[in-house]
Parts: C-alpha cells; sequence; structure tokens
C-alpha cells in the first residue's frame, strides 16, 4: 500500500485549518444547503441557474472540506524550536538578499497548507524555501 502524503506545517497553521474546517462544517455548508433548498423552489432545474451556481458551490464547499480533513489526518507538526536557533527549518523567518546589491526580503517558512505568499509565508516546497532549508544563518546559497 502507498503511503500517505504528509502535510508538514506549524502548530498555528493546524489551528488555522482547524478553524477553517469548523466553519466550513457548521456556517458554509448550512448556507448553500438552504440556498439549494431555496432555488429548488424556483421551477424546472434544467434551465435554473440559481440552483445550478449552488450544486457548483457546495461541490466546491465538499472538495474544500475532504481536502482539509485529509491535510488535518496527515499533518505532521513541525517544532521550530527543535531545530537550532541558527538554521533554518519550517516555523522560521528568514531574511535574505540576492547579490549583490538586491534589497533584503523577509518570509516565514511555512507547510503549504498554510503558506501566503502576501502574508510574507512562503511554502517549503518554493524553489526559495528549498534552497534555504538546513542552511545557517550567515550562509550564502545559490
Amino acid at each position: 500500500m502507498a503511503e500517505e502524503k504528509t502535510y508538514p506545517m506549524t502548530e498555528e497553521g493546524k489551528t488555522k485549518l482547524e478553524k477553517e474546517l469548523e466553519n466550513l462544517k457548521t456556517v458554509k455548508r448550512p448556507q448553500i444547503i438552504e440556498r439549494i433548498k431555496i432555488a429548488r423552489g424556483f421551477g424546472d432545474l434544467s434551465e435554473n441557474s440559481e440552483y445550478e451556481s449552488a450544486k457548483d458551490e457546495q461541490s466546491n464547499i465538499e472538495s474544500r472540506i475532504s481536502l482539509v480533513e485529509t491535510m488535518l489526518h496527515n499533518a505532521e507538526i513541525i517544532d521550530s524550536n527543535a531545530v537550532a536557533a541558527d538554521e533554518v527549518s519550517i516555523g522560521k523567518s528568514v531574511s535574505f538578499k540576492e547579490l549583490p546589491d538586491e534589497e533584503p526580503e523577509s518570509y516565514t517558512i511555512v507547510g503549504a497548507a498554510e503558506a501566503d505568499p502576501l502574508s510574507g509565508k512562503i511554502s517549503n516546497d518554493s524553489p526559495i524555501a528549498r534552497s534555504l532549508i538546513g542552511h545557517k544563518v550567515g550562509d550564502e546559497v545559490e
């Protein structure tokens, strides 16, 4: 049997996913069920765009619930404190600059499930993070 994929993440990322799952199940799912119920009342389902739209949204919500449940079930919590303070790893913030004269950039390396580049959180699977993980403060990385 194939090994299940693990999802490395910080404790903060896991908590965020748990909250998202709770919201999807207790708020979003009931809302879309109600929208479907209302749309059914509009009559002929074959030409009912409200119904089709609600069913599409329901499919998206159910897919997201399934994915989040899988990620949480297979979560690998990374404790950045277990790694040397000067070593780059998941959960650590890093600053770097491209030589010779680029401006410094700062990111926190997180698991793919919690990546949000606009908030300064990059995936451990990103090319930048892959090249930095395992290096120490002051290292030159290519």
